[in-house]
């Protein structure tokens, strides 16, 4: 297209990135917008300053993964993507709204993507654009649909040993959350556990039969769960339960984790379809609740 620049993405851009992810995924809630959901609000503060910082730690990990599409000097859409050991990452993908159906997306996506080559897996996790839906399709990708599970908490339900055997997680769990995620999708988290670290509180359950982790974001809810068997990952999530406030959502859930569809059930947690786990060269991983953006 003549006139629009695909370039890699420098750390001033990280703050426009910021916005225009909030306007374009505004955009996008306000499309599929029913009658029985709140009118979709822009991030807060909070979450904004969480989605620059792990941006800027994207910047710095994997600036070939990085890219932006500008006009004039103006940003109309972006992309940041990580690699961790054979596997590659689309973090986040946002097109200006307005600007959509001029190719820009699917530029943008490309170029991403050459920070793929060599993996031999790929993941994302997609909204319900079906515009955004169909170029993954073409990347190669299966689609594979969310659930997310929310509501009040049934608390009679929760079992009287919820949290018993789960633990604060130190920096020294690294090593063992790491092994954790190569035995759930073929590839550790590296250097974004230390992000997390810092922006979630973190729990490891760790034991003769099986060990797990998960993050929790500052409401309690769970940021990415992960476990080496389904009985840890069930001790995980009914223990970030137990500890959760009254009305919860537990979400990136694939009919892979059945586990977690009963156990959200049992509290009475009610379930609407949310979204795809998208994935190249790999299975959906069965223990294992994602985070949006790490994966």
């Amino acid at each position: 297209m003549s006139g629009v620049l695909i370039r890699p993405m420098r750390a001033d851009d990280v703050p426009t990135a910021e916005r225009l992810s909030d306007e374009a995924f505004l955009e996008l809630d306000r499309r599929v917008f029913r009658r029985d959901q709140p009118d979709p609000e822009p991030r807060r503060p909070d979450h904004s300053a969480g989605w620059v910082e792990r941006t800027r730690h994207l910047l710095g990990t994997d600036a070939a993964g990085c890219w932006v599409a500008e006009e004039d000097g103006a940003m109309l859409g972006f992309a940041t993507s990580l690699r961790r050991e054979g596997t590659w990452v689309l973090a986040t993908y946002a097109v200006r709204p307005g600007q959509q159906g001029r190719g820009l997306g699917r530029q943008v996506l490309d170029a991403a993507l050459t920070h793929s080559q060599g993996c031999l897996r790929g993941m994302l996790s997609a909204s319900d654009d079906p515009r955004a839906v169909r170029r993954y399709l073409l990347a190669g990708f299966t689609m594979h649909p969310q659930m997310s599970l929310s509501g009040t908490v049934d608390r009679t339900a929760i079992p009287p040993d919820a949290g018993a055997k789960v633990r604060e997680a130190t920096a020294a769990d690294t090593d063992l959350m790491d092994s954790v995620d190569r035995h759930c999708r073929g590839a550790a988290h590296g250097p974004d556990h230390p992000l997390m670290q810092r922006i979630f509180r973190a729990v490891v359950s760790d034991s003769t039969t099986g060990s797990g982790y998960a993050y929790l974001n500052p409401r309690g809810a769970v940021a990415l769960l992960a476990a080496t068997n389904r009985r840890t990952a069930q001790r995980l999530l009914w223990s970030a339960i137990a500890e959760g406030p009254g009305e919860q959502t537990i979400g990136h859930v694939t009919a892979a984790n059945a586990w977690a569809v009963e156990i959200c059930t049992a509290v009475r947690l009610g379930l609407r379809t949310s979204g795809y786990l998208a994935l190249r060269g790999m299975r959906p991983p069965t223990t294992y609740l994602h985070n949006g953006a790490l994966l």
